[in-house]
């Protein structure tokens, strides 16, 4: 705690910057604008984004004009007294889409609304989750997916720390989710070069890439039981997601195969 105002929470991990100091704003803009002109970075992740005024990073957005630039707000989700998360997680979402709002619209979050949903999901058989009240997509991605990040884990909840990660049985799934729907996927580096995922994850991104699947493609939910999930994105790929097998009756005859795995088709 210094002495200079606050503008955001705590993280005792590390000494606050006082980012009201227009000095502080200069050098870091500056510095900022170095590593992108000089070292050839083009893009930003605001670390603990909650930590400092949207205002702020609205300046350093305006300041260095990034290709591409990331916030993590990464907040629980809301829990019912069952410890589960609750089916109703639109609060969750609206925080994050209210700080891409509040910095300007150009930047991106990391979707963690989707993989909290869509972990309690895989985990508890619960895969009704994955469309919520309006038929959409439950996460961020319901409503401003050209502004979401989604993942399946990162440094924190998975990799070393393992602070939040994704059951290593269901990872496939995840992927088959993120890699097919809008948003902008992210793939870890553990999991494609340590884990030995690297053909499963290449076959997803190169059908992604093949079909014209972008951020802002759209969603139809086609079946969401605890056992079973169905989509079409943009009605040119339709993704598979669940251990039960009958749903061909949802899929067109001019459909094939583009790949599979467990308890997944695309």
């Amino acid at each position: 705690m210094g002495i200079y105002p606050d503008t955001g929470a705590d993280f005792n991990g590390a000494p606050d910057i006082d980012h009201l100091n227009t000095r502080v704003q200069r050098e870091l803009s500056d510095w900022m604008n170095w590593i992108k002109t000089e070292i050839g970075f083009d893009g930003w992740r605001f670390d603990f984004a909650k930590g400092y005024s949207p205002d702020i990073t609205k300046l350093y957005m305006r300041n260095t004009r990034p290709e591409f630039a990331v916030g993590e707000i990464w907040n629980p989700l809301s829990y019912g007294s069952d410890g589960k998360p609750n089916y109703d997680q639109d609060g969750h979402r609206r925080e994050l889409t209210e700080w891409v709002k509040a910095v300007g619209g150009s930047a991106t979050a990391f979707d963690f609304t989707t993989k909290g949903i869509l972990q309690a999901a895989l985990v508890e058989g619960e895969l009704w989750r994955l469309k919520d009240s309006n038929g959409g997509p439950p996460g961020m991605i319901g409503l401003v997916p050209e502004n979401a990040v989604t993942f399946v884990d990162n440094h924190d909840t998975g990799s070393t720390q393992k602070h939040w990660p994704f059951p290593s049985d269901k990872v496939m799934q995840r992927y088959v989710y993120i890699l097919t729907h809008p948003g902008f996927p992210s793939i870890i580096y553990d999991h494609f070069f340590d884990w030995g995922l690297k053909e499963e994850i290449s076959k997803l991104a190169m059908i992604r890439i093949k079909n014209g699947i972008r951020a802002s493609s759209t969603v139809r939910i086609l079946a969401s039981d605890p056992d079973l999930y169905v989509a079409a994105i943009d009605d040119k790929i339709i993704a598979k997601i669940g251990p039960r097998y009958e749903a061909g009756h949802l899929v067109p005859t001019n459909f094939r195969i583009a790949t599979c795995g467990n308890d997944y088709v695309v």
